[in-house]
C-alpha cells in the first residue's frame, strides 16, 4: 500500500526533539499560556514575517476570530458582505456565516485554482468588507494585485493560510504577512502539523491581536475581567513545543515536498492528466497538495485503489452545493463545479520514497480511459 500521507512516518523524524519538548512541558508544570506559546508565538511571526502571531486551538477558529475581532472593533457589522473563492474547503466560508456576514462565493482561475482578481471586480456591493484570498493546495494567490485591488476599494483582506506556510513571492514575503491578518492551521497533516488540532494568527496590527488575544481568552486580558463574550481557543503549551521542533526544519521539509513535485510533473504523461502548474516562482507553492485533474476520475481513482495507492479528492462538494448552505444552490458557478468533478490528490510527503512514486507515475502512465 502506497499512502496518501503517512503522518507516522512524517514524525517519527522527529522523535527525539519531541521527547525532549514533552517532558519540558511536563517537567515545567504549565500547560496552558506559558512559555512554549510565547516561544512558538515570537518563532513563528518571525518566520512568516509579521509583528504578532496568536496560537488558536485550531485553523477555523483563527479566521472566525479574525472577523469577530473586526466586529469588536466596530469595522465589519452583521450583514456585511465577504469575498470568498468558490472552490475552497467550507472552513472559510464557515468563518464568515459563524460572524453574520455573508460569503459571497468568486470563481477561481482554472489553471491554478485561486481567486481570479477579474471576477472580483464583478462580485463587489455596498455591503462589501472584506476578501478572503485561499492559498490553495499550497500556491500563493496574485497578493500583489489583490492587495493593491483591496486598498483601492477599501476592503480588509483575510488570507487563509492554511495550507501555504512558508509560500513566498519572489521578493521573499511569506503567506500571512500580505494581508490584514491571516489564519493559519496546524492540522496534523498539514506542511507545518501538530500531533492534533492548532492554529495561528498572524497579522501586523496591534489593535486587532490585542482584540483576538482576548477573545479567545474569554474575551479576557485578566483573569475574571471580561471584555467581551469570548470564547475558549487557546494553543496548549505541549502543541506549541512540538511545533517549534518542527517549524525549525519546515524550510527543509518544504524543499523535499518540491522535489517530489517537481518529479511527479516531469515524468507523469498522461493526456488524459492535466497537472498542476506555479503560477510565478517556484517559492510561491509550498505542495500541500499535489492535485491533478482529470475528466475520467472517477474512473482513475477506483483504478488507482486497486493497485493500492491511495488517493484524496480535495474537495468532492463545493460549499454552494453542501446542505449546510442550501440558500446558494441556485448558484451557476461552472468553473468550481468543474473543478470539483475532476481534482484527484496524490500521495505526497517529504518521506515519500522513489521508489513509492515510480510506482505511482507508472500506474498513471499506464491510465486509459474506457
Amino acid at each position: 500500500m502506497i499512502k496518501f500521507l503517512d503522518l507516522k512516518k512524517i514524525n517519527e523524524c522527529y522523535r527525539e526533539d519531541f521527547t525532549q519538548a514533552f517532558e519540558r512541558v511536563l517537567d515545567s508544570g504549565w500547560y496552558i499560556m506559558g512559555a512554549e506559546l510565547a516561544s512558538f508565538e515570537s518563532n513563528f511571526a518571525k518566520y512568516c514575517g509579521t509583528r504578532y502571531a496568536i496560537g488558536v486551538a485550531n485553523g477555523l477558529d483563527a479566521l472566525i476570530l479574525i472577523i469577530r475581532a473586526y466586529k469588536e472593533l466596530g469595522i465589519f457589522k452583521d450583514g456585511d458582505e465577504v469575498l470568498v473563492p468558490a472552490n475552497t474547503y467550507i472552513a472559510s466560508v464557515l468563518a464568515i456565516s459563524a460572524n453574520n456576514l455573508v460569503p459571497v462565493f468568486v470563481e477561481p482561475k482554472l489553471d491554478t485554482y485561486n481567486l481570479d482578481i477579474e471576477n472580483l471586480k464583478n462580485r463587489i456591493t455596498n455591503k462589501t468588507v472584506a476578501i478572503l484570498p485561499v492559498h490553495l493546495y499550497g500556491q500563493l494567490c496574485d497578493m500583489k494585485s489583490l492587495v493593491e485591488f483591496a486598498k483601492n476599494n477599501n476592503l480588509k483582506v483575510i488570507e487563509d493560510c492554511a495550507q501555504a506556510h512558508g509560500a513566498m513571492d519572489t521578493e521573499g514575503n511569506k503567506a500571512g504577512s500580505f494581508g490584514d491578518a491571516s489564519g493559519f492551521s496546524f492540522y496534523p497533516g498539514k506542511n507545518l502539523g501538530a500531533l492534533g488540532d492548532a492554529g495561528a494568527v498572524t497579522t501586523n496590527d496591534e489593535e486587532l491581536a490585542n482584540t483576538i488575544k482576548a477573545l479567545l481568552n474569554y474575551g479576557s486580558h485578566v483573569k475574571y475581567e471580561n471584555l467581551y463574550k469570548g470564547v475558549n481557543s487557546r494553543l496548549d503549551e505541549i502543541q506549541a513545543a512540538l511545533l517549534n521542533v518542527k517549524l525549525a526544519k519546515l524550510d527543509e521539509v518544504t524543499n523535499l515536498r518540491r522535489d517530489v513535485a517537481n518529479y511527479y510533473s516531469k515524468n507523469i504523461n498522461n493526456n488524459n492528466i492535466i497537472k498542476p502548474i506555479i503560477s510565478a516562482n517556484k517559492d510561491s507553492h509550498v505542495w500541500h497538495l499535489y492535485v491533478i485533474r482529470c475528466k475520467y476520475r472517477t474512473e482513475l481513482k477506483q483504478y488507482l485503489d486497486d493497485l493500492n495507492i491511495q488517493t484524496v479528492i480535495h474537495y468532492p462538494i463545493p460549499p454552494h452545493r453542501q446542505a449546510a448552505y442550501k440558500e446558494f444552490l441556485h448558484l451557476k458557478l461552472p468553473i468550481t463545479d468543474q473543478i470539483h468533478n475532476e481534482v484527484l490528490s496524490l500521495p505526497l510527503s517529504n518521506v515519500i520514497t522513489t521508489e513509492e512514486l515510480d510506482i505511482v507515475i507508472d500506474a498513471l502512465n499506464k491510465f486509459h480511459a474506457s
